[in-house]
């Protein structure tokens, strides 16, 4: 289980802009294009930034005290309505963010032996964001 501090997640106080060298890079399984990190202020505020060009949206945090942690090498496995694979991958940081066709998808995201699944629907032009919490 990879946990990150909250509090330098989101920093505000930045005049710095957003660069695309701030961004990870695409990623592409099958049809699916994604892109996942978020790690550090400016990859985490540059993927904020980005999340509306993906139809899919997904955040992985952790319960904890005093402020809840974000999580990193989530396994995440997306399945269509037939139940075939569309991305199965290993979350490079808090976010993932997926570019899926309209229709009806599962979603189960792994952390430390606990699964957490999402029944959800995509449909153009209204991204779904997703916060799986453990």
């Amino acid at each position: 289980m990879t946990t990150l501090a909250a509090a330098s997640m989101f920093a505000t106080g930045s005049a710095r802009s957003m660069n695309a060298a701030d961004l990870p890079h695409e990623k592409v399984q099958g049809p699916v294009i994604y892109l996942t990190g978020g790690i550090g202020q400016d990859e985490a505020t540059a993927m904020k930034h980005e999340e509306s060009r993906y139809p899919l949206a997904l955040e992985f945090v952790e319960h904890a005290k005093p402020k809840d942690q974000y999580l990193a090498n989530v396994d995440v496995t997306i399945k269509d309505r037939t139940g075939k694979t569309a991305l199965k991958t290993i979350s490079e940081g808090p976010f993932l963010f997926a570019k899926l066709l309209s229709g009806r998808y599962t979603v189960i995201a792994m952390e430390n032996g606990k699964a957490r699944t999402r029944h959800l629907s995509i449909a153009a032009h209204k991204p779904e964001h997703v916060v799986f919490a453990w």
